[in-house]
């Protein structure tokens, strides 16, 4: 028998792999400029990250976070249509 929610928790675990997996790559950057973020949640089509240190308020955040994170979360997981940020 399919257990549906068996097999959402399974989606739900490698959606927030794959977050986990972005975070990392750009962890050195984070690190470099005293800050990072951390994945707060993760929705059918949504991820909420939560900046941290110097990322929240950073006028270069914006470029990491869009041009970089943003970008690869979405290439990894076509179905994220909204990345959102709490402080």
């Amino acid at each position: 028998m399919f257990d549906i929610l068996d097999a959402m928790d399974k989606k739900t675990e490698e959606m927030i792999k794959a977050v986990e997996e972005v975070l990392k790559q750009f962890q050195p950057l984070f690190e470099e400029h005293g800050g990072g973020a951390e994945l707060m949640a993760v929705e059918e089509d949504e991820v909420v990250l939560r900046l941290i240190g110097n990322c929240v308020g950073c006028d270069a955040a914006g470029l990491h976070f869009g041009a970089g994170v943003e970008l690869m979360i979405k290439e990894r997981l076509p179905s994220i249509k909204k990345i959102s940020y709490s402080y």
